[in-house]
């Protein structure tokens, strides 16, 4: 029971302690809102990125036409050989005919075109479509397959996925660098704002020291006070991390200016998102009291 008196004793004197300071603990949490709002907004960005990076490794195949005289057997043994070459997710293979029957019905002039050919006339190529388990080495899986005996071509958009890959690469290692300095920065502020507290009560520590009050009974309060800092402090962020996301997403109608960039649904994600900025406010609140403690009050 005595754990439990603790505890309670000093959760009630570190609530007591945040209005009894408010102006410190209200420079507090603007601080603490700003940063988060800012958490809140690089989360967000650099989760959209990595969710479109996604879709692109998803979507992306390498068109792999094979030469139009090679025999069935030959492309059989082509396709076997796709298989095991690493970095290979899955192939598909589609006939000349296929083809064929796909232009027809893509419009009425290769249709016309089309019905034109001889009985036993092709001239199309048939092809794999091929998907990557790493998107990184796709350049290098492309090279290999070109190698292949019975290839004619291999196409994926060289260059130009490797650039915007490259680039969304580094948008979503700058947000996460972001995040680390913004946490760090509330955690600082949070520590300063007790170590105030801190030195505005040091008669008050004395005192408790003298009467032979345990350093974890005298820890306690601060370390929940940086506790309930963080918590209160997130309140807003969440809030406008909910409702400006929902409403930028029904106003850009779930997609960033183009259909292949599209935007993370809201309604699980910000609920996400919102636990995130809660836990980092609690952790980096009780980080940023504790140091503070340990630090000025040598115990």
């Amino acid at each position: 029971m005595k754990p439990l008196r603790i505890l309670f004793r000093s959760i009630s004197s570190a609530f007591k302690s945040v209005f009894r300071n408010l102006s410190l603990s209200l420079a507090s949490l603007s601080c603490i809102v700003i940063t988060l709002i800012i958490v809140s907004v690089a989360i967000t960005f650099s989760s959209n990125v990595n969710n479109i990076t996604k879709k692109i490794e998803g979507d992306l195949t390498i068109v792999t036409f094979v030469k139009s005289e090679t025999e069935e057997t030959k492309i059989k043994e082509i396709e076997e050989n796709l298989k095991v070459l690493p970095n290979i997710e899955s192939v598909s293979f589609i006939s000349k005919d296929a083809v064929k029957e796909e232009m027809k019905e893509e419009n009425d002039t290769y249709k016309k075109i089309i019905e034109d050919w001889q009985e036993g006339e092709n001239p199309l190529d048939s092809y794999f479509l091929i998907t990557v388990k790493n998107i990184d080495d796709i350049g290098e899986t492309a090279a290999t397959i070109k190698n292949l005996e019975g290839v004619d071509a291999v196409n994926y958009g060289e260059g130009l996925v490797e650039e915007l890959v490259s680039v969304f690469n580094m948008i979503k290692n700058a947000m996460i660098i972001t995040v680390a300095a913004l946490v760090f920065v509330t955690a600082f502020l949070i520590s300063n704002t007790i170590k105030i507290t801190i030195y505005s009560r040091r008669s008050e520590i004395d005192i408790m020291r003298l009467v032979g009050t345990s350093n974890t009974v005298i820890k306690l309060p601060f370390i929940f006070e940086g506790l309930f800092l963080g918590a209160i402090g997130s309140i807003i962020p969440i809030l406008a991390t909910i409702y400006s996301y929902v409403f930028l997403y029904d106003k850009l109608g779930g997609i960033f200016f183009n259909p292949i960039l599209p935007m993370i649904e809201p309604y699980n994600f910000v609920f996400k998102v919102s636990l995130a900025l809660l836990v980092i406010g609690s952790i980096v609140g009780m980080f940023g009291s504790y140091k503070a403690v340990r630090k000025y009050l040598k115990i």
